[in-house]
This record gives structure tokens, C-alpha cells and sequence, in this order.
């Protein structure tokens, strides 16, 4: 494993609790990703430094750092401007990521199908347009004189028309593919749609295989699934649709929001979301809160929630039966489940199923007179 060292700053709009909080979430990006944290620094700034993003005598301290313990890698917990970039690496001599960038690989190492690989690459080519400076500066350095002038210069222009056609093709590939999803989901009829939404690491994949009794992926890591999964559940002979979306994240990079639209689509065309939330999770509040502002952008209209808090098996009985009686006494339909220890499981299936049910025979009320009679 790669030798980390992780980098914030605690910005005055922040407690120290937060800005703990992003630097544990950026170190499980790390593991995600292979790199082992050896340590942290943090610094107290208003905004970012222009130049080095910390200030110039936290730089010598982490260079300093570096050095003694042979640091493979440096990760900010923000993200980065080229000039940036370029002053940092002089300074620190070792590689160099961004939350976006670190983001952007774990993503890259996860994407399996044609789909998700094609969304990948092409927030990949947009992050990387805009750095391309960066990647040119040996080039900078040519001396002047007759058929040198402005070398660097040539072959950025010329990575750039590369890159803007490399993102043009995705874009037109994308188009296609969405076109194929938007052909399976009219396929699908007038079945009841029920989507899993939540932060990453919440355990939608785990419920996903408890409610439709099938295998998909799972692990304790950040975005184990990036495909969207759909399964086809039939409780007494009424058939819906259950699908697992990719998981939300704050300071997810923009690129990724753009690209991963499409992957929403699912979410648009549920009738039914259960919202999952680790609720062992320190700040599992904000986590609900990133994900409801995700979700206001995807949707034009509010849909029937299920707010399904899983984990429970990882708290203590008290602190549980507090956050029990808070979140019934709201005017929300929630559950508390473990998807782990399958625990309180049939309570999820009970709610779930009454709603799919009212749906259904909503669309198709001549099938509750072939069921029961």
C-alpha cells in the first residue's frame, strides 16, 4: 500500500468536529482507494492560500514530514487549481491528488459495465482538461532560438483538441447508451418502481440482496456499486421493480454530478424511494441532508419515502430508543433495521409492500378482483 498523508483546512463556516469528520471520510477514500494514512494536517484558514492552499510554513512542516518518512502520496481534502497543483508538487516532490481526483480513480477501478466505464472516463477527461498546463511544464523550460518558439505551448493546444474530441465522442456514446436505458425502462410497463438511495456505505447493496433474494456485490468500502442494479420481486403475485443506485458523497466532484445523471434516471422513475441511512454514523444528519439536496435537483416533485436508518446493531439500546422516539414522533414513515444481522427486516418488507400494493392496484384494479376471488 501506498504511504499517505492527508491535508484540510478548518474553514471558520466549520467546527472542528466537521472538519474531522471530511478528513476521516477522505482517509476512507484513501483505504478505498489502496493508500494507508500515516498522518494528518490540518491548518485554520478562511479560504484556501492562492498559491499552496495552506500556508507556506504548514507546507515546509509537511515537506519536512514527507521526507522523514518516505510519504508516497499527499491528499487535499479539496480541490485543487492547476497553479495549485504545479506549486505543491515542486514543494513536496511526490504525487499529488485532489478529493476529486482520489474520487475519480476509485470510480475508475470500480466500473464494470460499458456504461459506467464510459462516465468514468469522461469526468476523467474533464477534470484533466483544465490541468493540462500542469502536465506540459518540462516543455516551459525549452530555451528560445530559431524552431524552438513556444514548444509547450503546441502540444498543449494540441492535447486539448485531443481531449475535447475524446469528450465529444463519450458524450455521443453516452447519448446511444442512455437511449438503450430509456428503451428498457418503457419496456418495463406499468410495474411499480421502487429505488434505494443513500450516502455511500450505507448498505443499500446488502438490503438490495435481503428484499430481492439476489447476489449483488456488496463490501464495507465507499462506492462498492456503480452500476445501477435492477431486480424484478413478486410478493403475493404482484410483481415490482426493486434497483440499487450509486451512492451519494459530499464534495462530490462536479464532473461525476454530470456524468452520473443518467444513472439517476432510475431514482426519476421510482414510485417509491427508501432512503437508507447509517444511523451509527456520527453525522448521519448531514449525510441525509447531502443526499436531499441531490435529490431536490434530480426530482421536480417530492415521492412516497421510506426512511429505513439500518446498522441499528451497531449502537447502544439507550441511545437508540432516544433517536426511536425523536424520529416516530415526525410525520414520516421510517423503519430501524440492521441488513447485516437482518434484524427488524420483516417491519422494511411489511411498510414497503402496503405501498407497492395501494400502487398497484391503483394502475391495474381489475387484478384485485383475480387475486382474491
Amino acid at each position: 500500500m501506498e504511504k499517505a498523508v492527508l491535508v484540510g483546512i478548518h474553514y471558520s463556516s466549520q467546527t472542528k468536529a466537521q472538519t474531522n469528520e471530511f478528513l476521516d471520510e477522505l482517509a476512507f477514500l484513501a483505504t478505498t482507494s489502496g493508500a494507508k494514512t500515516i498522518q494528518r494536517f490540518t491548518q485554520s484558514l478562511n479560504v484556501p492560500h492562492t498559491t499552496t492552499f495552506v500556508g507556506k510554513g504548514k507546507l515546509t512542516e509537511i515537506t519536512q514530514f514527507i521526507k522523514e518518512n518516505e510519504i508516497d502520496l499527499a491528499i487535499f481534502d479539496d480541490d485543487l487549481t492547476p497553479s495549485q497543483l504545479r506549486n505543491i508538487e515542486k514543494q513536496l516532490c511526490c504525487k499529488i491528488l485532489d478529493r476529486s481526483n482520489l474520487i475519480l480513480d476509485i470510480f475508475a477501478s470500480r466500473a464494470r459495465t460499458s456504461h459506467a466505464k464510459t462516465q468514468v472516463e469522461l469526468a476523467q477527461y474533464q477534470y484533466l482538461l483544465p490541468r493540462l498546463t500542469r502536465m506540459w511544464t518540462h516543455l516551459e523550460r525549452q530555451k528560445g532560438g530559431i524552431g524552438m518558439r513556444g514548444p509547450g505551448e503546441t502540444q498543449i493546444e494540441t492535447d486539448r483538441r485531443i481531449i475535447n474530441q475524446k469528450i465529444s465522442n463519450l458524450k455521443q456514446k453516452l447519448i446511444k447508451i442512455d437511449k438503450q436505458k430509456s428503451a428498457q425502462r418503457n419496456n418495463r410497463g406499468n410495474m411499480v418502481k421502487v429505488a434505494l438511495v443513500g450516502y455511500t456505505n450505507v448498505g443499500k447493496s446488502t438490503l438490495m440482496n435481503i428484499i430481492s433474494k439476489s447476489k449483488v456485490f456488496a463490501e464495507n468500502k465507499l462506492f462498492a456499486t456503480l452500476d445501477t442494479t435492477v431486480r424484478k420481486v413478486v410478493v403475493d403475485q404482484i410483481p415490482f421493480l426493486l434497483s440499487d443506485t450509486v451512492g451519494f458523497i459530499r464534495k462530490l466532484p462536479h464532473q461525476l454530478i454530470e456524468s452520473f445523471k443518467s444513472t439517476l434516471d432510475e431514482v426519476r422513475d421510482a414510485d417509491i424511494l427508501i432512503h437508507v441511512v447509517d444511523l451509527s454514523h456520527t453525522v448521519y444528519e448531514d449525510q441525509m441532508a447531502s443526499v436531499n439536496e441531490t435529490l431536490n435537483e434530480l426530482l421536480e416533485k417530492p415521492k412516497s419515502t421510506i426512511l429505513c436508518f439500518n446498522k441499528i446493531d451497531l449502537m447502544e439500546k439507550k441511545e437508540l430508543n432516544a433517536l426511536k422516539e425523536y424520529w416516530e414522533n415526525k410525520d414520516i414513515k421510517v423503519v430501524f433495521i440492521s441488513a447485516q444481522t437482518k434484524s427488524n427486516i420483516t417491519s422494511l418488507k411489511t411498510e414497503l409492500f402496503d405501498q407497492v400494493k395501494d400502487i398497484h392496484f391503483t394502475r391495474f384494479p381489475f387484478n384485485k378482483t383475480q387475486i382474491y376471488y
